[in-house]
């Protein structure tokens, strides 16, 4: 497989002193320490801190949701007092979910997930290959990953405008944020997922302009991967959201 490798015609190399063909040629200038530079952390110092960062991030998320969860449960199981009956009864109105565009919309995000794996890896190709790309007599097209990124940002944006048309169909059925506990919970747990989804395409905005704003592979690489990590957590909040709103309703 050649990604996108082309040969031409080998020219005379000039200078020497053990420096590779290409400045950022592996076991060239800058190679040494597990660091770039002086100053300035290598490239897999660079991803294990954005996870790192990522990670702690979406510790609070977890406890966000966890906090929604146990509102949602408590307000459910919550009772008032009938002085007919003379007990205490519940007052919860069950919420009748548009399951057909809230399946479609979790098909989509999943197949998201899906493609932005496969950008994933290819990034790390074009990672790969980066090094190679100032030697005299080979061109290297190193922008393997953004066919599928834009992919997934496709899909993304498809997930949310579905999930607005799933809230459109409520509002037509007269249920909207006010009308009821359960129909409120629907619209906090599924709005505040989405405007964390938004951050995620945001991220994925920024990777597919790296190669328009001239920065290295490695950045677009890092954007990626950490982006991917998110999206999978997103993708997986999803689904317990869904199954919450569907089983606990």
């Amino acid at each position: 497989m050649s990604y996108g490798i082309r040969i031409r015609a080998p020219k005379t190399s000039q200078g020497g002193g053990g420096r590779g063909p290409a400045a950022n040629w592996p076991g060239g200038w800058g190679g040494g320490g597990g660091r770039d530079g002086d100053d300035e952390p290598s490239y897999g110092e660079r991803l294990r801190r954005y996870r790192l960062g990522l990670m702690l991030g979406l510790s609070s998320v977890v406890m966000l949701f966890i906090s929604f969860t146990t509102a949602y449960v408590v307000r459910k199981a919550g009772a008032v007092w009938d002085p007919e009956r003379n007990d205490y009864i519940s007052n919860w109105v069950p919420l009748a979910l548009p399951m057909r565009i809230l399946l479609l919309n979790t098909f989509i995000l999943v197949l998201s997930s899906v493609t932005l794996e496969i950008a994933r890896g290819r990034a790390a190709q074009d990672v790969a290959l980066a090094p190679i790309a100032g030697i005299p007599g080979i061109r290297v097209d190193i922008n393997h990953a953004l066919p599928w990124l834009w992919t997934t940002i496709f899909l993304g944006l498809g997930f949310l405008g579905g999930q607005g048309y799933a809230w459109l169909l409520l509002e037509r059925g007269n249920l909207t944020f006010a009308t009821n506990a359960s129909s409120s919970f629907f619209f906090i747990l599924t709005g505040v997922h989405a405007v964390h989804l938004v951050g995620g395409i945001l991220a994925l905005l920024y990777a597919g302009i790296t190669n328009w704003l001239h920065r290295p592979p490695e950045t677009r690489r890092i954007v990626i991967d950490v982006t991917a990590w998110y999206w999978h957590f997103m993708g997986a909040l999803w689904l317990y959201i869904f199954a919450l709103l569907y089983f606990a309703r």
